[in-house]
């Protein structure tokens, strides 16, 4: 993994885990807006890092905690996990002893899938990633729904470090068709797990819920995956504060009542 920080180390630590095809920094973002108030990790993972190897699930979190343990970081204020970063965040959630304040996972790809079917899965997804590399981006829109170019750079930049061989074990160890594991009800109470309602990811919204029924579920009418922090950059900054200070989603008009 690499590791990038923005913000004073004194300052409550925040953690994002990133979604697929992208590295660390697609997180930097939002990031710009909270290094004021917090200290920002942004690793990116084995699988996108030049001359690095892919071995676990557990190793990408045995890297985290190593590195947050030599920043001297002993509590977390927030963990963010986009997208298929949810499905590492929830591992390190379940298994570091590092204390954790608050969790927001945005349109996280709670998907249970076979094994036979990632194994087919990941040359589509090999090539998917790598075409916006060769093509500079210009195959995002026929791939993802957001073509937009604040995101662009950072598929370019994971899709030119990617291997064959890292994407296939990351594949073969996540998204695993078997129960979420479990969270502590405390915990749950402060994770929010949220949805925009017009994307494909909404389909697994019912099965979190049954799984961590004292989670938080708001959902974002009318927006796409990940479509309010890719565009509003600051205004999701501005939520993830108001949740860590305050314990509770601020007042957004698009949160479905």
């Amino acid at each position: 993994m690499k590791f990038k920080t923005l913000g004073n180390r004194n300052n409550p630590a925040v953690l994002f885990f990133h979604a697929m095809g992208v590295t660390g920094e697609s997180s930097e973002p939002v990031a710009n807006y909270l290094q004021d108030r917090y200290f920002c990790i942004l690793p990116t993972s084995t699988v996108y890092c030049e001359g690095q190897k892919y071995v676990s699930k557990a190793d990408e979190i045995r890297q985290v905690e190593n590195y947050l343990h030599g920043q001297n970081v002993n509590c977390l204020a927030m963990v963010v996990a986009s997208s298929i970063g949810a499905d590492l965040a929830m591992a390190f959630l379940t298994q570091t002893k590092l204390p954790v304040e608050h969790a927001f996972f945005d349109g996280g790809q709670f998907a249970q899938i076979g094994k036979g079917t990632r194994r087919i899965m990941t040359p589509f997804l090999y090539f998917a990633i790598k075409s916006l590399y060769w093509s500079k981006g210009g195959t995002l829109k026929k791939i993802l729904w957001c073509d937009d170019d604040s995101i662009k750079p950072y598929f370019i930049a994971a899709g030119e470090n990617l291997t064959y061989t890292n994407l296939r074990r990351q594949i073969s160890d996540s998204l695993e068709d078997k129960p979420f594991p479990p969270l502590s009800k405390e915990l749950q109470k402060h994770t929010y797990f949220e949805f925009g309602s017009i994307e494909d990811h909404y389909k697994y919204r019912q099965a979190v819920m049954e799984a961590y029924p004292c989670g938080n579920y708001p959902v974002f009418e009318g927006y796409d995956h990940m479509q309010y922090q890719i565009r509003d950059p600051k205004g999701f900054a501005e939520m993830l504060a108001h949740i860590a200070e305050r314990d509770c989603m601020p007042e957004l008009p698009f949160i479905r009542k």
